[in-house]
């Protein structure tokens, strides 16, 4: 293993290990710290984590430990992976787990850009804009986990961290990757500001000899080729069967996949009131879908008002634990019963849905869509994933996975 990735959801880290594999390097996506070597043949390996929302002591303790794991699989370069929207609080947990890393790696600076421009997310002197917009407008300050008020990653690292933050400007990284290394910092945490992904390209060049990085799977595009490969479009073997969609992401795209979906295929809505005064179950979930034409659709994506009204009714962990307790087992109990393909849409709901089926290893398959590849579990059949971060797919997304999991992504 050459790169080892720390991914605080599961989306983001399906996310990036596209990227790795795209750039020509065998990938794999562990769920949680693995409690076995790797194999051989594995050169970027991804250790997907639920950490994001975790308490700050956990998600400091989990990373470190994958981290160590890493390291022992030949790692040379680890990447904390984090959403591109930079999704936090201002307790954690980004600058407390890099804090951790940079400590356990002796890393005397890090660099950070959680830029992906193919998904509309910049930096630009050092704020964090999602297409047109600085993220504290995107619709990212209605989270209901992590609500984003503030757009500038300086501070918002800052009010995290101990360290020192700096900033490499737009202007310096317009110079390409002599012009970045020149101007990092020689300690602290670095925001670098990105734009393209020939920025992107140029700070991979410019990092090539760092041992930590964070940020984005857009950090990810320019580390391929520093270790000698080649950029390629990994293997698929078509899985059919019957299959269904599992929303929990309250995102703008996701609301709107849902609302298009809904047109065309069975649904049903899960609430807050539904699961903890109703006492709905996953068999009775289950049962429903089972009993559809085609692929339903069972979700949780309400708008962000109806979220904080719940939260508000009976608590934002438990509504959140309740909600994804539920899609854990019905996954399961769906897997169970016959459905080959999932998709899945929210990174906590995705971290659900994978640990309820017990999964420990995935393999990367084509992209489905920017940041979203065709995901692989082998059990006693195979089943075919999409772990879609909200905001991320057309608005046609749910549609188009499930059909192009049977064919060639």
């Amino acid at each position: 293993m050459k790169i080892g990735v720390i991914a605080d959801d599961f989306t983001g880290a399906s996310d990036i290990a596209l990227t790795l594999a795209e750039g020509g390097m065998r990938t794999a996506q562990f769920i949680g710290v693995p409690d076995a070597p790797a194999p051989s043949v594995i050169k970027a390996g991804v250790v997907a984590l639920k950490t994001r929302t975790c308490p700050v002591d956990e998600a400091v303790e989990t990373s470190r430990a994958a981290c160590d794991w890493l390291i022992d699989q030949g790692a040379t370069q680890i990447i904390f992976k984090v959403c591109s929207t930079f999704d936090s609080t201002d307790s954690g947990n980004i600058g407390p787990v890099l804090d951790a890393l940079a400590e356990r790696l002796n890393a005397p600076r890090t660099i950070t850009c959680p830029a992906f421009p193919e998904n509309g997310r910049s930096v630009y002197q050092g704020h964090l804009f999602v297409n047109d917009t600085l993220l504290n407008e995107s619709g990212m300050q209605d989270h209901p986990l992590t609500p984003m008020r503030d757009a500038d990653l300086r501070r918002v690292l800052a009010r995290q961290s101990q360290q020192e933050i700096g900033h490499v400007p737009a202007l310096t990284v317009l110079q390409g990757a002599d012009a970045i290394k020149t101007a990092l910092p020689a300690t602290g945490h670095i925001i670098v500001d990105a734009i393209s992904d020939e920025n992107l390209m140029e700070i991979g060049k410019a990092v090539q000899d760092e041992v930590l990085l964070c940020g984005g799977s857009g950090i990810a595009l320019g580390l391929p080729v520093n270790f000698g490969v080649s950029p390629g479009s990994p293997d698929w073997q078509a899985i059919t069967g019957p299959g269904a969609v599992l929303s929990g992401s309250c995102s703008i795209a996701t609301r709107a996949q849902v609302t298009r979906f809904k047109a065309k295929a069975p649904h049903r809505e899960i609430t807050a009131e539904d699961v903890l005064d109703h006492g709905l179950s996953a068999t009775d979930l289950a049962d429903w879908a089972l009993a559809q034409p085609s692929a339903p659709l069972i979700y949780s994506s309400a708008d962000p008002e109806i979220v904080r009204a719940a939260q508000d009714k009976y608590g934002q962990d438990t509504v959140a634990q309740a909600i994804e307790a539920l899609f854990s087992d019905l996954a399961k109990t769906l897997v169970a019963n016959g459905i080959s393909r999932l998709v899945v849409a929210g990174g906590e709901t995705s971290g659900a849905v994978v640990s309820g089926l017990n999964a420990t290893m995935l393999q990367i398959g084509p992209r489905l869509a920017a940041g979203v590849p065709a995901l692989r579990l082998e059990q006693d059949r195979p089943i075919a994933f999409a772990l879609k971060s909200g905001n991320f797919g057309d608005e046609d997304f749910f549609a188009s996975a499930l059909a192009r999991m049977e064919g060639t992504p």
